[in-house]
């Protein structure tokens, strides 16, 4: 057997390209491992800058609710299990261990990306561990990313500028084409901000998305008096966030940047 930093030294072996943009061999692995269509709702989450703090306050918000949360981010910062957490809690080498295994017997012949073996281990977690609700950080663009095998039921496009050029085009409407190609149709995308290249848009009116963008279908406030809460407004009065306990205050700071500091992650609050 395996251990988890072994299992992790093969995977960068399997395939022959760490990265390799496509949905046809992680969709068919995911098909055969039954977690292309999860049973909970899937928020999906995209963007050039802002992603990784719209998932941690997602995270934060869904708990402080009463929801079961699974979150998969990346990269990591000290060891692998942090790209895994449920409940706030990253999950066991032995849970990602028994994932991987399950993942090397469905996968056949079929080659598979690092970060794609990571994508399938979250999704096979999450389904055994029943979670209420999983937040999927894209790693790279949208469209063509290993979560985006899965529909989300809510995708957020947090900004868009340019990042990955080799991958993801030389200007704003191809990169964000490729962001916003995590929405589905009829279903809520979400956008961080309103200053979004016109291929975004484009999108979202031709899948006959419910767009909901900052600034315009909702606006914040934010408590800098060290009480720990905010506030969002959709249209029809402020929701208190006041009184739920997402410890992350700590990492916002006294508010002194100015309140943009705080839009991309408070895309959060709507959902």
């Amino acid at each position: 057997m395996r251990t988890l930093e072994e299992w992790l030294t093969l995977q960068e072996s399997v395939h022959p390209k760490t990265i390799d943009m496509g949905l046809t061999r992680v969709s068919s692995v995911a098909r055969a491992l039954g977690v292309d269509k999860p049973a909970y709702p899937v928020i999906t989450v995209a963007g050039t800058n802002g992603k990784g703090s719209t998932v941690v306050h997602l995270d934060g918000l869904l708990r402080a609710g009463g929801a079961s949360a699974g979150m998969f981010t990346s990269p990591h910062f000290v060891r692998y299990n942090e790209r895994i957490r449920v409940n706030g809690v990253d999950v066991s080498d032995d849970e990602i261990v028994a994932a991987f295994e399950r993942i090397e017997s469905a996968r056949g012949s079929t080659t598979l990306t690092f970060f794609e073996f990571n994508a399938l281990a979250a999704l096979l977690i999450f389904a055994e561990r029943k979670v209420d609700v999983a937040i999927l950080e894209v790693g790279l663009g949208g469209r063509l990313d290993a979560v985006n095998l899965v529909d989300a039921d809510v995708a957020v496009v947090c900004s868009v500028g340019f990042d990955h050029r080799d991958y993801l085009g030389d200007t704003l409407d191809l990169i964000g084409a490729e962001k916003a190609g995590i929405f589905r149709a009829l279903r809520p995308a979400v956008l961080g901000t309103n200053d979004m290249p016109a291929s975004v848009y484009g999108a979202i009116a031709s899948l006959k998305a419910q767009p909901v963008v900052a600034g315009r279908d909702f606006t914040w406030r934010l408590d800098t008096g060290g009480g720990g809460g905010g506030a969002c407004s959709t249209g029809v009065g402020f929701r208190d966030f006041d009184d739920l306990d997402t410890g992350l205050r700590p990492h916002l700071g006294d508010g002194s940047h100015g309140s943009i500091r705080y839009l991309r992650p408070w895309v959060a609050l709507p959902l």
